[in-house]
Formats: structure tokens, C-alpha cells, sequence
């Protein structure tokens, strides 16, 4: 694109000026290239032209014809009704506009207008009519030479037909200066067509186009705006992955002796899945890049074991290995998990997080061999003696570039990226498409799928009934109440409440109440005690969301279903059901939205992880999913994740071979500036990577 023209202040467009500038800016209108990326939400078909005396109510039509009479009309209530009636030769038509004065003045008798709208019958007269019809009066400017037209999302101070003529202007001035940036043999594979006609073709379709197809935005010229933006997002994704396995690693080659004593210690035997993926792992760890893997597993699949496994790999030869968690609560987790995992072992394990930072010197000494934190890891001050191995623990909370400073701290280490958000696999090309992939799908033997019923705040009494039933039988319980920033005191007073209304209800039981307030000695005691059976009863915020593992904890009550998002309610109900015997998840919902209905309904339909993932992108699209607004990959305008999968499969593979062939678009200029402009604010990434 020649950018200098595409960039010129909209402003500056004929008949446009600084105070319609400002109203377009509230719509994300700034330059001319604003205004061809401004596309229709959906599309008027005014194909349907016809003479007065062929049409029939029900019918959307155009009609064009002369003004042969005006009349005002007031009603009773003070309603203002202006009315028109227009003949083409075959037959009159009655229009009516409501309280739109100003028409008076516009109309004129024996004008030429033509009507666009809905017809119907008018009960009083049997006559044919039109309600507010869409109306333009000679010259006719678009519908004599678009059958199709394009509608647009306003904003207050400007009319549907003045930004069609904006659009318009924008489009005439700027398609002469429209480069193509898309290699000609990838348009010719693709059969897509060219940037300028497609922008054009967008805006306003030739009138043979779909209307289905241009509403539903899968035309052919849609799809090329698609493939654009799919393609750019790949070629710096997959950038970023040959970056990296273009750079030397460190080769791990251990004995296995430390692993072999891990595994023989533990008290079950690994599913083929785990077995499988350490296999994969230790192989990749062999090889002298480094490497950069995710694993991703269900809630309970088993992911600790196994990046374990990759850590005692890195320590036998000589290596320190660091497990960055997102919050405080979920390191110590893992710090108190990895520690009875590995008791026995001659191996140092500590944690640093902004309130546990005692061992510094350990870590810069290297005498802590595995190191256990939050973001704290990567903060300066912190220098480790010999970092071979990150594990990253739920990777959607953390961007690109936090994992790429936390590289840095050693030579290249390998990276070890875990999650338990289950990703379809159209997001996991998109936002994990410079990682390679190994996946955990078998759950231990044993575990039972968690049944899951809504219960209404007024059944509540049932819950109390439930709890007790849980208690007597020997299991425990979770009474998980949300948390929110914004509202954290109130979100705090809310389960600080419901623990002490539990205490009164149930006096003869023990109930405890953990939240991310409390001091880290404090919470990690709770833990321990409801670990151990000593409290029956745990009232928590979503602390507990991943990684706490209670095999005795058989019930889990969520209160306020409705504001946790489907991924969070599946990761909490994972925390039930660890054991051998059956458990239950009770969603308690105090105000449902139409949204909200839909979660809860495919959260109590399924257990499968993959198959709530998909549900979600469904309900929320992929965007707000799984932190993609986060991950450090550029927004997407147009393409959508869960239309485009084809085309971003189409995407991948094409940048894939462009890379190979030329990894610095030496052969594509116009390419390169695309690309750059693209990943503009992120280029950062492809520095620090």
C-alpha cells in the first residue's frame, strides 16, 4: 500500500472538514485507510424493483415514481404523521413518515423520489402502504448504481447517507494508491481477488452478489480481508518459531537416574497419555535448540507429573529449572505439591513470589535447583546461576513478552508451556502457533465425571440437605464464592458472610475460609488442614480455581454461577472428583442473563474440556477467550476464528512455505511493510523473543 495517500487525516476528503472529523474519530475514523477498513455490519438488498401495481404486502421493494400529493396529518396524541403519495403510471402508493416535520420542506409536488421499505395494507382504506421507507430524491446517487447497499454502525451527527458517501469519497480517492502486498502465486493458489477490488467490492457489492453471503461476510472479497489478516498474524507467529529454532539451545542428554527414582516412587502408574508426552518432551530437550512446547491437558490429566519429570531432566544435568504460576496461592500450591512429589530426592525446591523472596541467594548461588514463583521470577533482581528449564503454568494469563523476558534469564533455556484451558484447535494455530503442541487426553483410572445441576437461590435449603449428606458420608466440600477486582471488598465481605451463616448452620462441623488476602502462612496452614480432613467445610474465593488438590473433596457449590465465565467454572469443578468416590457440583446462580443461561447450561451438559472450549468461543467468540486480548498477537478485525478456520489452516500452511523460502521477504517489499505495520506495536516481540 502506498501509505502516505492511505494515511491523509480524513479530514481533508472533500466535503468532510474538522467537525465531521471529530464524529467520524468516535468510530475509530481517522485517516482514509480507517474508512475502507470501516466495513458494513450488514446490507440492504434493493434488487426487488418493481412497478406499483405488481406489488403485494409483505414485500420489500423498490419503487421509483412522482410525489403527486403531500399532506400533514396530527393526531389526537400531538403525533405528527407526514404523508406522500407517489405514481409511477400503474398505480398510487401511500409513504408515511412519524413526527419527521422537517420533510414538509423537502418534498416537493411532481418530484421524482424513489421509496425503499416493507409494504403492507392500510386497514382503514385497503390501500397499499409504506411506514418510514428509506427515500432518495433526484439525482439519485447510489441506488442508481448500487442495488446492493451497504449499512454502516453510526454514531450521533451523522446519517447512514452520509457515510455511505463518506465511504464512498474515500474509496474513489484512495483505489488508485492501493498497493498489492499478497505474493501473486498465493492469490492464484488462494483464487482470491485482488485488495483493491475486494475494499471496493465490500463497501458496495456487485449486484450480483449473495445477499446471504455478504450478510453472513463469507464473499469472496470478504474472505480475501480475511486471509490478509489471518496471513499476517501467521507470518509473525511462525516467525517467531523459526527465530527460535534457529538459535542454539542447550542439548539435555541425562542418565534418567533421578527421573527413574521420581517414577518409582510414586504411588499410581502414569497413563499412556503421560508417557507418551514425557517421551516427547525429554526428546525435544535432547536437541540442541531450544525448545518451546505447550502441553495441554484437561483439569486432573496429570500435567505436574510430567513437567516434573522435564525438571529432573534439566537439575541431573546441571541445570536449574524455574515453574512461573500466575498468582501467589497457585506457586505455593505447586511449591507444597512438587515438594511431597519429590521427598526423598536429593533435590533443593523454593518458592519466590513478592512475599516469599527469602532465597535469592539460593537461586543466584545456584544452590535451588527448582524454583517455584509468580511474575516475581522475572523481575530484575532476580539472577539465577544456570536456568535451563521455564515451566509456564496457564499460559493464557501471561503475555508473549513476559515469556520472553523470563527466556532471557538464562541461555536460551528450554520453555515448557502447561495449561488446563482446553483450546480449539483453530485458537491454539492462532495464539500458540510458534509452540509445539503435545496434549494429555486420558484421565487417570478412576476418575468419575463430576455430575453438575443448577440449583435457584430459592431451593436453597436443598444445598444444606446435600452438605450434610457429603459430610456423613465421609467427603468434604467447597463453597467457592466469586471475585472480582473491581468489587473485591464487597466480593470479600460476601464469603467472609457465607463462612460465618455456615458456622451457625453447621456448628458441629469445622469450616474454614481462604482467601488471597490472607497471609501466605495462614492460607497454606487452611490448606493443610482441609487437606488432612480437619476442616469438613472450605468457604474460598477462586483461589482454588487450578492446581489445589483435595482427592477427599466431593462437593463443590459455586455461588453467583452466573459470574464466572464457562473456562473457570470447569477448572473449579475440576477440583472435586480427584478421588475414588462419586462427586457432585451444585451451581447456585442469583441473576441470569440470556448469556448466562447458555454457560451454565453447557457446563452442566458437559465434562469434556474441548467440547466446553468450543461452547464458549460460541457465546463469547474467540476474541475474549482464553486471554487472546493479552497474548500479544494483533487484534483481528475482520477474520473470525470460528467462521475462517478453514482459511486460517489455508494461512498457516502458505506462510509457512513463504518463510522457508524467504524469512526476511527480501523477494516481497510491499510484503514486509504490511507485515511491519501489522505487528506494529508488537515488533518488540520478534527483539525480544
Amino acid at each position: 500500500m502506498a501509505n502516505s495517500h492511505l494515511k491523509l487525516p480524513i479530514q481533508y476528503l472533500r466535503g468532510i472538514g474538522p467537525k465531521k472529523a471529530n464524529i467520524l474519530k468516535k468510530i475509530g475514523i481517522q485517516t482514509v485507510k480507517d474508512a475502507l477498513y470501516y466495513f458494513p455490519s450488514h446490507y440492504e438488498d434493493r434488487r426487488n424493483k418493481k412497478d406499483i401495481f405488481e406489488i403485494k404486502p409483505g414485500e420489500f421493494v423498490s419503487i421509483t415514481g412522482n410525489i403527486v400529493q403531500i399532506t400533514e396529518i396530527k393526531t389526537k396524541t400531538n403525533l405528527s404523521i407526514i404523508e406522500v403519495v407517489v405514481s409511477d403510471g400503474t398505480g398510487y402508493l401511500k409513504a408515511k413518515w412519524f413526527n419527521q416535520n422537517y420533510l414538509k420542506k423537502i418534498f416537493r409536488q411532481k418530484q421524482k423520489i424513489k421509496l425503499f421499505g416493507r409494504v403492507q395494507l392500510d386497514h382503514w382504506s385497503s390501500s397499499l402502504e409504506i411506514l418510514n421507507p428509506d427515500y432518495e430524491l433526484e439525482p439519485f446517487s447510489f441506488s442508481e448504481n448500487y442495488d446492493i447497499l451497504p449499512i454502516y454502525r453510526l454514531t450521533e451527527g451523522i446519517t447512514q447517507k452520509q457515510l455511505q458517501s463518506i465511504i464512498l469519497s474515500a474509496l474513489s480517492y484512495a483505489l488508485p494508491f492501493i498497493e498489492e502486498y499478497l505474493p501473486t502465486e498465493i492469490r492464484q493458489r488462494t483464487k482470491l481477488p485482488l485488495l483493491n477490488e475486494a475494499l471496493k467490492s465490500i463497501h458496495f457489492p456487485p449486484s450480483n452478489t449473495e445477499i446471504r453471503d455478504l450478510n453472513e461476510k463469507t464473499t469472496i472479497y470478504h474472505k480475501r480481508v480475511s486471509f490478509d489478516e489471518l496471513f499476517l498474524l501467521q507470518l509473525g507467529i511462525i516467525s517467531l518459531k523459526f527465530g527460535r529454532t534457529s538459535q542454539k539451545g542447550i542439548s539435555f542428554n541425562p542418565e534418567g537416574k533421578l527421573l527413574k527414582a521420581f517414577l518409582q516412587k510414586l504411588p499410581f502408574s502414569l497413563t499412556k497419555a503421560q508417557q507418551r508426552v514425557i517421551k516427547e518432551i525429554l526428546s525435544d530437550m535432547k536437541k540442541p535448540t531450544p525448545m518451546n512446547r505447550l502441553l495441554q491437558g484437561d483439569v486432573g490429566s496429570g500435567k505436574t507429573v510430567v513437567a516434573v519429570a522435564a525438571m529432573l531432566s534439566a537439575v541431573e544435568c546441571g541445570y536449574q529449572a524455574a515453574l512461573m504460576a500466575p498468582t501467589e496461592i497457585l506457586a505455593e500450591q505447586h511449591y507444597l505439591n512438587i515438594l511431597s512429589l519429590l521427598k526423598g530426592l536429593p533435590i533443593n525446591i523454593v518458592i519466590h513470589t513478592s512475599t516469599h523472596n527469602k532465597y535469592i541467594n539460593l537461586i543466584s548461588s545456584g544452590v535451588a535447583n527448582i524454583i517455584i514463583g509468580t511474575h516475581a521470577l522475572i523481575e530484575e533482581n532476580l539472577k539465577f546461576y544456570r536456568l535451563g528449564l521455564v515451566v509456564i503454568d496457564e499460559q493464557h494469563r501471561f503475555g508473549v513478552i513476559q515469556r520472553a523476558m523470563l527466556r532471557k534469564k538464562g541461555f536460551n533455556p528450554d520453555t515448557l508451556i502447561m495449561t488446563a484451558t482446553p483450546i480449539p484447535r483453530t485458537l491454539a494455530l492462532t495464539v500458540y502457533g510458534d509452540l509445539d503442541y503435545s496434549l494429555i487426553d486420558e484421565m487417570p483410572k478412576g476418575r468419575v465425571p463430576v455430575l453438575t445441576e443448577i440449583i435457584e437461590p430459592e431451593n436453597k435449603k436443598i444445598i444444606y440437605k446435600i452438605i450434610q449428606e457429603e459430610i456423613n458420608s465421609g467427603g468434604q466440600v467447597y463453597v467457592v464464592y466469586p471475585l472480582i477486582e473491581e468489587s473485591e471488598n464487597l466480593d470479600l465481605k460476601s464469603a467472609t458472610q457465607g463462612y460465618e451463616g455456615l458456622r451457625r448452620i453447621f456448628p458441629n462441623y469445622r469450616v474454614g475460609l481462604l482467601h488471597g488476602k490472607m497471609p501466605p502462612k495462614q492460607r497454606e496452614q487452611i490448606m493443610k488442614q482441609f487437606r488432612s480432613g480437619e476442616i469438613q467445610i472450605l468457604v474460598c474465593t477462586t483461589v482454588v480455581e487450578v492446581g489445589v488438590d483435595v482427592p477427599n473433596a466431593t462437593l463443590m457449590i459455586i455461588t453467583h454461577a452466573e459470574r464466572f465465565g464457562l473456562a473457570q467454572l470447569h477448572q473449579l469443578r475440576g477440583r472435586v472428583g480427584r478421588g475414588q468416590r462419586p462427586s457432585k457440583c451444585i451451581l447456585l446462580p442469583y441473576k441470569l442473563t440470556e448469556e448466562a443461561k447458555l454457560r451454565l447450561k453447557a457446563i452442566v451438559n458437559y465434562n469434556d474440556g474441548f467440547k466446553i472450549a468450543e461452547e464458549d468461543m460460541k457465546i463469547r467468540g474467540p476474541g475474549e477467550i482464553f486471554g487472546v486480548k493479552q497474548s500479544g498477537i494483533p487484534d483481528l478485525k475482520v477474520a473470525d476464528l470460528l467462521r475462517d478456520q478453514s482459511l486460517l489452516e489455508i494461512a498457516k500452511t502458505e506462510a509457512e512455505f513463504l518463510l522457508r523460502k524467504d524469512i526476511s521477504f527480501k523477494e516481497y517489499p510491499k510484503l514486509k511493510e504490511a507485515f511491519e505495520e501489522f505487528w506494529a506495536d508488537r515488533m518488540e516481540i520478534f527483539m525480544t523473543a
